[in-house]
């Protein structure tokens, strides 16, 4: 069976983007890792873009 879910991914971090909206956009353009185990095959993972507001909007 095929099937589609969304995980929320909590992440703590530290940065010197004086706007944490610049460091979430930043962040959207990294890799996430989802492994596959014995009895679920991952097909694929995207990190899902949020429209955060920037300094520059």
């Amino acid at each position: 069976m095929e099937d589609r879910i969304f995980l929320l991914v909590k992440v703590t971090l530290e940065t010197t983007h004086p706007f944490i909206h610049e460091a979430i956009a930043e962040l959207q353009n990294s890799d996430v890792t989802i492994t596959s185990t014995e009895n679920v095959k991952v097909l694929h993972t995207d990190i899902i873009p949020l429209n955060t507001k920037s300094s520059k909007n």
